[in-house]
């Protein structure tokens, strides 16, 4: 009976221990997330809020990960005059000038030609796990799933194209 009774008191120890212990997905999610921050990514944990989609009453809103890249100092005027915008993977009536299968959460006919031309750019080179893509004159953002590792650098590069193209 003794013996039952300890074996018990180890198990359950042993099962503490695993609860607590991180999975495999935690451990690549730390690792991918400090090699961001190394490369001058902020990362943070956000709800994304869609445009309304096409056949839905309300927008619908997202527990996702969004990886920040600073803009950097622009004058005081760039600031005031800058057109904010976000874009978001789905099908909705907000798609002005955007390829197929994105459309605006914000800032809808606030770009010229060449602007959307360098934006349709950018999105067509994203990775598939990009949700949403926005830029503020403090910072351009990535709403992105974080599936494969390497998708981080192509994104790097997207976001530091948006930044030198001043969209």
């Amino acid at each position: 009976m003794n013996f039952l009774i300890i074996g018990f008191v180890v198990l359950s120890l042993i099962g503490s221990v695993m609860w607590v212990m991180p999975t495999k997905r935690d451990k690549f999610l730390a690792s991918l997330r400090m090699d961001a921050k190394r490369l001058g990514f902020q990362v943070q944990l956000v709800k994304l809020v869609y445009p309304r989609e096409k056949g839905l009453v309300e927008p619908r809103t997202l527990s996702t990960v969004v990886y920040r890249l600073l803009r950097g100092k622009i004058d005081q005027q760039q600031h005031r005059n800058w057109n904010s915008w976000r874009i978001a993977r789905c099908e909705t009536n907000a798609c002005k000038g955007l390829l197929p299968g994105w459309g605006w959460a914000i800032g809808e006919r606030t770009m010229n030609e060449q602007q959307l031309a360098i934006v349709n750019e950018i999105i067509a080179a994203v990775p598939e796990g990009v949700q949403a893509l926005e830029s503020t004159p403090i910072h351009v953002s990535a709403f992105w799933n974080e599936r494969e590792e390497k998708d981080m650098l192509l994104i790097e590069q997207q976001l530091k194209a948006m930044i030198q193209q001043k969209i």
